[in-house]
């Protein structure tokens, strides 16, 4: 039986003074607010914390993503490692 490698296509995270983020490698978007913005990136889930936080450019298919407003914290969640059963907050606030 053959097994399948995961392709990576780069993930790559721009911030430019805490204002603006550009952000590649992005599979989808869970859920975004003012003042968070939750993405599953090649990465693991990325957690962007902040005010006034608005997602200006969403392409998918390119997994591209443009977010402007106060940037005041990132966090990764790697995904692999978790059980199939356990929530998404479940992992990110372990």
């Amino acid at each position: 039986m053959e097994e399948k490698q995961q392709v990576l296509k780069g993930h790559r995270l721009n911030i430019n003074a805490r204002k603006s983020a550009m952000i590649t490698g992005v599979n989808d978007v869970l859920s975004f607010d003012a003042g968070e913005v939750l993405l599953q990136t090649e990465q693991g889930v990325l957690m962007i914390r902040g005010t006034e936080l608005h997602v200006n450019r969403l392409t998918l298919e390119k997994g591209e993503v443009d977010i402007d407003g106060r940037i005041d914290s990132l966090t990764y969640s790697d995904t692999t490692g978790s059980k199939s059963g356990e929530s998404l907050f479940g992992r990110l606030f372990k």
